[in-house]
């Protein structure tokens, strides 16, 4: 598991061998970035709400509430990815529709700016003014500048919010089957809980580290501590609501 963890993590430039240099960098950053997103919220929303439902002592009721916020979870949090990809790609050319009419119309200011971007790595206007003439031959290529460099924003990938939405869905859906599975097959819902938690913990705990690998492979346990954690917070607490309400018979 850690060598395929160390696979995925970009790598800091001192591990390679300087002959036959060849970095090799992680380009599925967004996706993993939703996977845990998804992950995430599906183990522990779908887990609190089964704990919570379980003190009611029937399975069934658990099975049937937990599958319903499952699919409505799973499809909020896709439209939500979705939305969020959508929002970045009008964003990104709202800007660079902005950008462009000021490259036109104030080619000055534009020059200034592109001085005052690079100045700071010791380089004067001197030395800059061949880049600033080469960009002002290509007007679209000097947009794509001051897109990156001054407004530090990359053209997204037009598939990226079909790609966010069945990502985030499909692994909030994914981990929220986890916790729901042992009240599938165990009647009483009390055993059922305790299966849940150790399986739902043992998850989270797998889960964290391997997350926390992808970041801050250092802080691996910690982050697996840290994810088992929140997720029994959830857990507990939506546990002791639906303890603490009343049952039909105080009412």
């Amino acid at each position: 598991m850690p060598s395929f963890l160390d696979r995925l993590r970009r790598r800091p430039s001192h591990e390679y061998l300087p002959v036959g240099h060849r970095e090799e960098h992680f380009e599925s950053a967004e996706v993993v970035r939703d996977a845990i997103i998804g992950l995430s919220d599906g183990l522990t929303v779908p887990f609190a709400l089964a704990a919570g439902l379980s003190s009611l002592g029937n399975s069934k009721i658990v099975v049937y509430g937990g599958a319903a916020e499952l699919v409505s979870g799973a499809i909020s949090m896709g439209l939500g990815g979705y939305l969020a990809a959508l929002s970045e790609m009008e964003h990104y050319s709202t800007e660079r529709q902005r950008e462009e009419r000021e490259v036109e119309e104030c080619p000055q200011d534009e020059e200034d700016e592109i001085v005052e971007i690079l100045e700071p790595y010791g380089l004067d206007r001197q030395t800059i003014q061949p880049v600033i003439d080469k960009l002002k031959a290509d007007p679209e290529k000097f947009v794509d500048f001051m897109m990156k460099f001054e407004l530090n924003l990359e053209m997204p990938d037009p598939r990226r919010s079909w790609i966010s939405a069945l990502t985030i869905g499909l692994s909030y859906f994914v981990g929220g089957l986890i916790p729901l599975l042992p009240y599938v097959f165990v009647d009483d819902s009390t055993l059922a809980l305790y299966i849940s938690i150790a399986v739902t913990s043992l998850t989270l705990l797998i889960f964290g580290y391997c997350k926390s690998r992808l970041v801050n492979p250092k802080g691996a346990f910690k982050g697996a501590i840290q994810t088992l954690l929140i997720g029994a917070l959830a857990a507990g607490a939506s546990y002791a609501i639906v303890y603490l309400l009343p049952s039909e018979n105080d009412l």
